[in-house]
């Protein structure tokens, strides 16, 4: 189910039919319309810069947008493949040659230190390119890809928050303004705003898309993902950028895991509520709902995450810590203040035991073909001063699984409620094929993967 639109944004929106392109149908089927010749690249690309241009001032989901020369570069450069040059929206931590790069940090972009491009692109830069897709702008983030909230509103829950770090992304899928987004996830910057926004969000498992080129928090945890409409166009996506075939082919019927609480968070009526009727679905389509219980070896891998990420974000961020501390938030900069104190055999006994928990969970999940839990806590949160908790994703990345969020549920409050579908690391073919046939249950639609 998608929310509709609500207050200044949907008032505009619907002023601009023309528009609408991503809103009314997912990129796989505008590339099904392209190749039918029903539309051409150059069509889609001026409604999506006039979707932009019209919708983003109630959303602020961009800090820069192609135009000019700069727009007839980029198109001349790309190449053919098999994104069709559909427009990407890139997260600002991700470095480009043609569009500014601030980290959403007043450090790079101030009036005295403006953001500039980067001599070098990142390399998924390059990926999107060869693979015939067209970067068409930088999308929000929060300071550095931490907690600081950016000015970005969510398009369909006007007066909540629309997550972090990756807000932009999110934001910009979910209003209709670009059929697909990049984002990075450390914590739950991918699956908790695709949650509150009402979108796909899917973080791979590690490795599968190249980190070179973007600003680093924490080396061992970053992870870079994508934002869609549906998990059949993530799964395209990503298969086109990183060149590995995401096969189809999933078992019926699903045995899927369902855990019994969580240690690390309370879970609202809202996320109760999600997964019930994301339990049901799946159950009245002929899956298997399996209790499973926690191993004992998860206990302390929320504190392990704590320890990994503190310990490199002191470093990754060294130089802006010793020459701007007072340029940076104060989420951040007493975040860094307190992470100076971890110390180098905390973080080896960290890195030990994340290595060993990740050699053990795909044994430990193996009886099932995936596991289902809510994507955040609850709905997203009331106003734009936080970017809500990570807590129910900060393991799931720990362990380098695949996680994917599907939209389709309500919260008690009638805010978008994602829950999160999770697979063994490496099986991202599997965990998006659960996703996709879970995305077409709730939404009563055909799978589109």
């Amino acid at each position: 189910m998608r929310l509709a639109c609500t207050g200044a944004l949907e008032t505009l929106m619907s002023d601009f039919p023309e528009g609408l392109i991503w809103q009314r149908h997912s990129a796989l089927e505008v590339l099904d319309l392209i190749a039918r010749g029903r539309l051409s690249a150059q069509q889609v690309l001026e409604q999506t810069l006039a979707a932009i241009a019209h919708g983003d001032p109630a959303v602020g989901a961009f800090t820069a947008v192609l135009s000019g020369s700069a727009l007839a570069r980029a198109c001349a450069a790309r190449e053919p493949g098999p994104l069709g040059g559909l427009p990407i929206g890139l997260k600002d931590i991700i470095d480009t040659t043609d569009l500014p790069t601030a980290y959403g940090s007043a450090i790079y972009g101030s009036a005295i230190d403006p953001a500039q491009p980067a001599r070098v692109a990142a390399a998924v830069v390059g990926s999107v390119r060869r693979a015939g897709g067209l970067v068409i702008g930088k999308t929000t983030t929060t300071e550095f890809a931490f907690l600081h909230p950016t000015a970005t509103r969510n398009p369909n829950a006007s007066d909540r928050t629309p997550g972090g770090s990756s807000a932009g992304s999110a934001a910009a899928v979910a209003a209709g303004l670009l059929p697909w987004a990049l984002g990075t996830q450390t914590g739950g910057s991918i699956i908790r705003p695709a949650s509150y926004c009402g979108v796909v969000g899917y973080k791979p498992s590690f490795g599968l898309l190249p980190m070179a080129g973007i600003k680093p928090f924490s080396w061992s945890l970053d992870t870079l993902g994508v934002f869609a409409r549906t998990v059949g166009d993530a799964a395209y996506l990503v298969q086109s950028l990183s060149g590995r075939a995401i096969d189809s082919a999933r078992p019926r019927p699903w045995i899927v895991g369902v855990l019994p609480g969580y240690p690390w968070a309370d879970l609202s009526p809202s996320a109760e509520r999600a997964i019930a009727q994301a339990s049901q679905a799946w159950g009245q389509s002929g899956a298997q709902i399996r209790k499973v219980d926690w191993p004992s070896w998860f206990a302390d891998l929320d504190e392990a995450h704590a320890m990994i990420q503190g310990w490199e974000a002191t470093r990754t961020l060294a130089t802006e810590y010793a020459q701007s501390r007072a340029a940076l938030s104060d989420e951040l900069g007493n975040y860094l203040d307190q992470a100076q104190a971890i110390q180098a055999d905390a973080y080896a006994r960290a890195q030990e035991m994340a290595a060993r928990a990740r050699q053990a969970f795909a044994a430990w999940c193996a009886p099932c073909d995936v596991l289902l839990t809510p994507s955040a806590p609850d709905e997203a949160p009331l106003g734009y001063g936080s970017t809500g908790p990570s807590s129910l994703n900060r393991v799931w990345t720990l362990l380098g699984a695949p996680c994917v969020t599907v939209p389709g549920c309500v919260g008690v409050h009638g805010a978008p409620m994602g829950v999160q579908v999770i697979g063994a690391p490496g099986d991202d073919a599997g965990t998006l094929a659960a996703a996709g046939a879970l995305q077409a249950l709730l939404s009563e639609r055909p799978a589109l993967f």
